[in-house]
């Protein structure tokens, strides 16, 4: 009992706070402060505007902003992670909404939230690493471009359609826009976003973003410009409280709940390996970072938040701006309660357009070119899995567009695996020791054929083997050298054993050799070599099963002249 418990705190403390990383919160607060700052400014239209889209409501996006964005940035396992409401999710949350209504939707986000944690404990977070790196840079590029049409319609100063595809909100909004053009929002969202992209490359530690939204807002409102602001915020957080939990719904609720933790995970992970990319720091932590959006997801729901997840745009801007440690991140939460509750009239004049200039240059930051580059370089598949993950993300959504590009890259990486699975068929050796003649070895080759195998013997190769191997003919035995197989699965042992057992029907005798530890159990237990073992056909090395299949021939009369 005492081990047991020991195991479950060691689990648990390695998904709690690192002190390092607390204590690295007081080392450069003025970054931090300027970075959380610029992404409270670039959060509150997103959280706001997420939170109706899902039916939830405003004043639910701003309680994700604030209490799970405080939450995963002290106990998730990035150090400059930004966490919120996401598109994706609206998009996940809107059936949920409309089945189940608002108690549906915060029930979900409770069990999400377990779910996360259970995930976290259970060390499920470092399986993320087996994603490939062309999945995550197309994974980028595909969120850069949807963040990118996003903002077409503040960009041109029209109304968003509401459709949940982002390329048909931007072909709407460009369709309104020539109808009737107007051109002071595209001004200034051409030159908040031109600002912010030729100041980075000259000045990186100054932030821009900031400058750029308070000159774009100052000007707008002393030229009295004819620009959509921010409009009215809620006048606050709603008090915390489990009255809407009803556990009577939770079985009809436990599968959106799985999609919803499945989104999360996903999406904050990802975002994270992305992260880590942009900063050259130190990587994340997956399973804290699991832990992290668990815990966010399990409280926000008692202040009426809708779930949230790691957002791969206001982590952009985050480190874009300079964000250094948690502080960056907390501090932006804590910057939208304040806004909230003390600031909200003058929020409520920032121009969507400066916003969208904003966005539209961290879009563009968020693709790095050389690494896109290097990926198209590299090989076709990489280039292959790459576009398609980005194609993907953009025309379905988030997590499909990661479903794609992992079944595309898996696809391909077994195609490469099945070429690199090989059946040669090898001279037979004459050994010193059998003491054959010249004459005698030519013979004994005309009536044994020894094949290697090299390779996984796998299911998306055993196919190949099989024709291989049932095209030999005008042979006695065929030996079958197993030592450079590295892997037996049970298609691969079924599609050898139907090669044998065609072969056996033709009258060709088969021995087996080589077969390296821990590759007998597949060929045992779907009685592939059963028959052969008691027949005295299986061998350690090759040697012995030539010297077996000769004496077999012999007593056989088949090579009458051969000697001993």
């Amino acid at each position: 009992m005492g081990a047991r418990l020991a195991s479950a705190w060691a689990r648990a403390r390695g998904v709690l706070p690192d002190p390092a990383d607390l204590a690295a919160m007081a080392r450069t607060p003025r970054h931090d402060l300027v970075a959380g700052l610029t992404v409270a400014i670039v959060a509150l239209p997103l959280a706001l505007g997420f939170g109706i889209s899902s039916g939830m409501g405003a004043e639910s996006g701003l309680a994700t902003a604030v209490v799970a964005g405080a939450l995963a940035a002290v106990f998730g396992g990035s150090r400059v992670q930004v966490s919120g409401t996401s598109g994706a999710m609206a998009v996940i949350l809107m059936p949920i909404m409309s089945a189940h209504g608002p108690t549906g939707v915060l029930t979900v986000g409770l069990l999400a939230g377990t779910l996360l944690v259970g995930l976290s404990l259970a060390r499920a977070g470092r399986y993320i690493s087996l994603v490939p790196a062309p999945v995550v840079a197309g994974f980028t590029v595909g969120m850069a471009c949807v963040i990118g049409l996003q903002q077409v319609p503040s960009a041109l100063g029209v109304q968003s359609s509401g459709h949940d595809k982002v390329a048909v909100v931007a072909w709407h909004a460009l369709t309104d826009f020539l109808a009737r053009p107007h051109w002071w929002a595209m001004s200034v969202t051409l030159i908040v976003a031109a600002a912010l992209l030729v100041g980075a490359s000259l000045r990186p530690s100054v932030p821009f973003s900031l400058l750029a939204v308070v000159v774009a807002t100052a000007v707008a409102e002393a030229a009295e410009l004819p620009l959509a602001r921010i409009g009215d915020l809620p006048a606050g957080l709603p008090p915390p409280s489990l009255g809407f939990f009803d556990p009577a719904v939770l079985p009809a609720l436990l599968a959106p709940a799985v999609a919803v933790a499945t989104l999360a995970a996903l999406e904050s992970l990802l975002s994270a390996a992305v992260t880590d990319g942009m900063t050259g720091g130190p990587r994340h932590d997956p399973d804290r970072e699991l832990f992290g959006q668990g815990l966010a997801n399990l409280v926000t729901p008692l202040f009426g938040g809708m779930p949230g997840t790691g957002a791969m745009v206001r982590t952009a801007v985050n480190v874009r701006s300079g964000a250094r440690s948690r502080l960056a991140a907390f501090s932006h939460a804590a910057i939208l309660a304040a806004i909230v509750y003390t600031a909200a009239g003058l929020v409520s004049k920032i121009p969507l357009a400066a916003l969208a200039g904003v966005l539209l240059a961290t879009s563009i930051r968020m693709i790095e070119v050389d690494s896109v580059r290097a990926m198209f370089r590299s090989t076709r598949a990489d280039a292959v899995v790459l576009v398609l993950t980005a194609v993907a993300t953009l025309a379905l959504d988030t997590v499909l567009g990661i479903v794609v590009g992992l079944v595309v890259a898996g696809a391909l990486a077994l195609r490469t695996l099945a070429r690199n699975a090989r059946l040669d068929a090898e001279p037979l050796r004459n050994e010193a020791h059998l003491q054959h003649t010249d004459d005698e070895h030519a013979l004994l080759a005309e009536h044994i054929v020894t094949y290697r195998l090299a390779g996984p013997l796998f299911f998306a190769a055993a196919h190949r083997f099989l024709l291989e191997l049932s095209e030999v003919t005008d042979v006695s035995v065929v030996v079958l050298r197993m030592s450079r197989v590295t892997s037996i699965d049970a298609s691969g042992a079924l599609v050898l054993g139907d090669a044998i057992e065609r072969l056996k029907r033709r009258g060709i005798l088969v021995y087996m050799s080589g077969i390296p530890d821990g590759h007998h159990q597949p060929l045992e237990a779907l009685g592939v070599i059963a028959r052969l073992d008691e027949a005295g056909q299986v061998f350690a090395t090759t040697t012995e099963a030539i010297a077996a299949a000769r004496d077999r021939l012999r007593s056989t009369g088949v090579l009458p002249r051969l000697a001993g």
